[in-house]
């Protein structure tokens, strides 16, 4: 068995902004400015940076340090590549 659950990252589309608004809700904090790049744990959005400021939003009620790691690993990496 796994003990750790399986994150996707990828590019937010423009379909994910109510899921994004709702993260930021939940994290009490305002939605950053996109674009982002997310990540995913069984189909649901955990953590979002933005690629613009590099601000993270994320579920406060999930361990989600991993995955804004993984986040900010992503962005400096397609910064860097821009």
């Amino acid at each position: 068995m796994n003990a750790s659950p399986d994150i996707s990252i990828r590019s937010a589309d423009p379909q994910d902004y109510t899921d994004l608004w709702q993260l930021a809700a939940l994290d009490d904090r305002p939605l950053p400015r996109s674009p982002f790049v997310v990540a995913e744990v069984d189909g649901e959005i955990v953590a979002a940076v933005s690629l613009e400021s590099g601000e993270a939003i994320a579920d406060p009620f999930r361990r989600t340090a991993q995955a804004v790691a993984l986040l900010q690993l992503r962005a400096s990496q397609l910064a860097v590549a821009a």
